[in-house]
């Protein structure tokens, strides 16, 4: 055949080298001639089993095959269908030749005959439809070797059988019908179906045509769904590949089968508390296929929203909140992985969907008497659970929740009640008969008295998401005083100020090496997020923060500390700005002005503006890590997964550090656009604010009192030159303030701790100024020269133009001239032959010649006359404009030169024809 030709040399050579044995090589063109040639079928049949043990256990003999033995076996395929023990064969022998063999570790650069093998099968389309034709025949064998040798193919040479398969007719209709097919065939034509749909979405779609959906859920229900094998494993693998990104796959899902075979997956049989690892992958890849439905199809799909709206209602309805419930809160036996992919599913099904966050509102759990709403009972998993997994999970159900409802957060919001201090050390059991703002509440101040700020750093970031853009919830959270631990502390403490102290001792635990090192990474930011997100937009908080002045120099302090990360220190620097662009306050101390000049006094406004920078810089803010992703479910992935448990463990290396799930979730995508945001306001806040002069301060020198002897007029005129001169003082200063502050604000935002590079003194830089102005001001009449000289070159042109059609007219004109004077020497010949003849009188020549020459030069004279008015007019604009040309440094002589020698050199042409 012609594909095997191409290799021949090549696979040759490579077999033939060194670690190649030849006898192997003659020992396998043997045995295919025997195949071929052989005259007893049981020789043939002999032939083809010892090929293929052989082909199986030898890469040399591999090679081999791949060098000569494709066309005798192919041929088998095609003329000897009636032999069927030597069609088998065939086919095992080829699945063999595409099976890797692996004695060890090989080079990168060694050949892999089983990759070279594939290749030279798939290359031609005809060797794919024929192994297609092969899956009507009625022999188990042959249909069930040919989906092995079918799937070998896809493993190793993946486009070129996707793209055979879609040029065959009914190549996948072939296929699906394997799914109707006997168990082990069914499960082998599965199993190429999940390869052949990963990614090939024209495959995707024929499948779906044949279909697929409904043959799928009718294989889960055969095997018993999430208490099902493997094989339930891979129909959701491959209804998971029709659905992802595909909008129009999920509509067809919705409206033909429905969502309640998928839902029936969910449910749990028997005891609750087994959760076998193949039973924990069915029900991860179920649920991998709601967060699709979720999702609603492609980012870029202009339907997606719609589409998603539609599968979140409708799987509401279908009541897969209670199974999510169920699996990611009553069943504590299921594996965290579980639990966290609900939590998950939950989060997804509520958000920005007012009719499925009231119902998860409205869900109460456990049997009665011990009834609790299902959001308390989020909140307690999120206190108590020792899974970090599982935390970012379960808060990311109350991130959905809250965002874009503010009567959901006035309703949590409302729960905050404080409690008695006799209840701050009360056992996590005592919890169960607490509201969720008591309980959240406990959270908070529950770690005080042992130091463990894990607790509280949990229910802190609970409380964000109840407090981001609602400030009605604001106002109300900040009335919220609590008692003191002891009576000798003094009375109550708002809860703000009781947040600033936490993050306080955080740094303190930090410092002192009692918390854990991961512990030490997250929780003063979190802290620093909810304080953020408290003060903004919400004037009388930040009265609250400034009424404490420990606060402010506390800040001061963080923002300097070396010992502390990039990070708290920009958000610490973040916090200070909010002070400054949400402070409504008049009283000297704690307006925006005094917070100004304490950071330019104790950091330094370039340091501090520099602290939003190197934040930014940061590798938390410059990567694109969602806090919450998921791989889809691959069989060998699940393969791997021995047991499903907490993913993150290791807290000893740095780069897990910096990517640590609590940081990340910290500084999700909106949080970090919401600081960017707040970081231009303020330095454009700070700039305004440097630019006025402090208000309502008043001195009053001693020297404007009147002396003695000084009369009112007198007085009155040195009042009014002192006030002129301080108006004169005052006017230069706010525009050295004004200067100072944006010099600042662009150091800050380039990022340049070079002072050298900016101007020493008031007098150089107004030098520049004005230096600069004056070059751009140069800059604009040179532009505008260029183009008065453009136009000026343009109008020249153009009369060049004209001056040359006049000269054509007036040689046009001189052309008559002369063809009337070629008459005349014609009439004049005429007349001499007439006067010869003596026919007629002959007329007086020199008469008739004057008379022809007295009319041409009446005809010629008016226009000539007209030609010598519009030439001297020409004439004069030239002149001008050669005179402005010089003006602008234009070369006149070299622009005029040529200009009018072809109409001379045509004159001379002419008077030469003449002559």
């Amino acid at each position: 055949m012609d594909f095997v030709s191409k290799y021949q040399g090549v696979v040759g050579r490579v077999f033939r080298n060194e670690n190649s044995s030849s006898s192997e090589d003659s020992y396998v063109e043997r045995l295919l001639d025997r195949i071929s040639n052989g005259v007893l079928a049981d020789d043939r049949r002999n032939g083809m089993a010892e090929l293929q043990a052989v082909v199986a256990e030898s890469q040399a003999a591999q090679l081999a095959f791949g060098a000569m033995g494709f066309p005798t076996l192919l041929n088998v395929l095609k003329e000897g269908r009636d032999d069927v023990e030597m069609v088998r064969g065939a086919l095992e022998t080829l699945v063999s030749a595409l099976t890797p063999i692996e004695y060890g570790k090989t080079s990168k650069n060694e050949v892999q005959p089983a990759l070279m093998n594939s290749d030279l099968l798939s290359r031609e389309v005809e060797n794919i439809s024929l192994l297609l034709s092969l899956l009507s025949e009625e022999d188990f064998y042959i249909r069930y070797y040919t989906l092995q040798l079918l799937t070998a193919l896809l493993t190793n040479s993946p486009n070129q059988l996707q793209e055979a398969i879609l040029t065959i007719p009914r190549g996948i209709t072939r296929l699906m019908d394997m799914l109707m097919d006997r168990e082990v065939i069914r499960n082998e034509a599965l199993l190429l179906l999940t390869y052949l749909t990963r990614e090939a979405e024209e495959i995707q779609k024929i499948v779906v045509f044949e279909g697929a959906f409904e043959k799928i859920f009718g294989i889960i229900k055969e095997e018993g769904g999430s208490e099902g094998g493997v094989v339930v494993q891979d129909c959701l693998e491959l209804l998971n590949n029709l659905l992802r990104s595909n909008s129009s796959n999920q509509v067809l899902l919705r409206e033909t089968v429905g969502f309640d075979p998928l839902i029936s997956i969910l449910k749990l049989r028997g005891s609750t508390y087994k959760f076998a690892q193949q039973k924990t992958i069915n029900l991860l890849s179920a649920l991998d296929t709601i967060k699709l439905l979720l999702h609603g199809g492609q980012r870029n799909d202009p339907g997606k929203d719609t589409n998603g709206l539609a599968n979140k209602t409708l799987l509401v309805q279908k009541k897969v909140l209670d199974h999510l419930l169920m699996l990611g809160v009553e069943s504590q036996w299921a594996p965290v992985a579980v639990r966290c992919m609900a939590f998950q599913c939950i989060g997804d099904l509520v958000v920005n969907h007012p009719q499925n966050r009231d119902a998860l509102a409205k869900k109460v759990l456990g049997e009665e008497p011990h009834f609790e709403p299902a959001l308390n009972s989020i909140l307690r998993i999120i206190l108590r659970t020792s899974s970090t997994q599982e935390f970012i999970a379960s808060n990311y159900v109350f991130k959905s929740y809250c965002e874009n409802n503010p009567d959901g957060q006035t309703m949590l919001a409302s729960t905050l009640i404080p409690q008695p201090h006799a209840m701050v050390n009360a056992p996590h059991e005592e919890d169960v008969h607490m509201s969720f703002g008591s309980m959240l509440l406990h959270g908070l101040i529950l770690s005080e008295s042992d130091g463990d700020l894990e607790t509280c750093c949990r229910a802190a970031g609970v409380l964000s998401h109840i407090l981001k853009d609602n400030i009605q919830c604001k106002e109300r959270i900040l009335k919220i005083e609590l008692e003191a631990p002891t009576p000798t502390l003094g009375g109550p403490e708002p809860l703000l100020h009781r947040m600033v102290k936490y993050l306080a001792l955080a740094s303190s635990i930090s410092k002192d090496g009692k918390a854990s090192l991961s512990e030490a990474m997250y929780v003063q930011p979190i802290i620093l997020k909810l304080l953020l997100l408290w003060l903004f937009d919400c004037p009388s908080a930040v009265q609250s923060f400034l009424g404490s002045r420990p606060h402010l120099t506390y800040f001061l302090e963080l923002i300097s500390s070396q010992t502390t990360t990039v990070c708290v220190r920009g958000l610490a620097a973040v916090l200070l700005g909010v002070c400054v662009i949400c402070n409504k306050a008049t009283d000297s101390g704690q307006d925006a002005f005094s917070i100004i000049d304490a950071i330019s006094q104790k950091v330094g406004l370039t340091s501090y503006l520099l602290k939003f920078d190197e934040m930014q810089r940061s590798s938390l803010f410059t990567s694109e890590k969602p806090a919450l992703s998921h791989k889809p479910l691959t069989r060998s992935i699940a393969a791997s997964m021995s047991d499903i448990e907490e993913v993150y463990d290791d807290e000893n290396t740095d780069q897990r550090n910096e990517d640590h799930p609590m940081l990340v979730m910290v500084l999700d995508p909106q949080f970090v656009f919401f600081l960017k945001e707040l970081e231009v306001k303020i330095r454009d806040q700070m700039v305004e604010i440097y630019s006025r002069p402090k208000s309502q301060v008043a001195v009053v020198p001693a020297d404007l009192e009147q002396q003695g002897g000084e009369n009112d007029k007198e007085y009155i005129k040195r009042l009014k030159r002192f006030v002129e001169k301080q108006c004169l003082e005052i006017q230069d200063l706010l525009s050295r303030n004004a200067t100072l502050a944006e010099d600042l604000a662009r150091t800050g935002e380039s990022g340049s701790s070079q002072l050298e590079h900016r101007v020493s003194s008031g007098s150089e830089r107004i030098l520049v100024e004005t230096l600069r102005r004056d070059l751009h001001e140069i800059f604009q009449r040179l532009e505008a020269l260029k183009a008065e000289k453009t136009r000026i070159e343009a109008e020249s042109s153009a009369h060049q133009n004209f001056a040359a059609k006049l000269e054509s007219d007036l040689k046009s004109l001189s052309d008559a001239y002369n063809s009337l004077e070629q008459v005349n020497l014609q009439l004049e010949r005429e007349i001499k032959a007439l006067k010869s003849g003596g026919a007629v009188p002959a007329p007086d020549i020199e008469e008739i010649k004057a008379e022809a020459r007295e009319e041409a030069q009446k005809e010629s004279e008016a226009e000539l006359n007209d030609l010598l008015v519009c030439l001297g007019q020409e004439q004069s604009r030239v002149e001008k404009l050669s005179t402005r040309l010089a003006e602008l440094g234009v070369d006149v002589d070299n622009l005029l030169k040529g200009i009018g020698d072809d109409v001379g050199l045509q004159g001379d042409d002419e008077d030469d024809e003449q002559e």
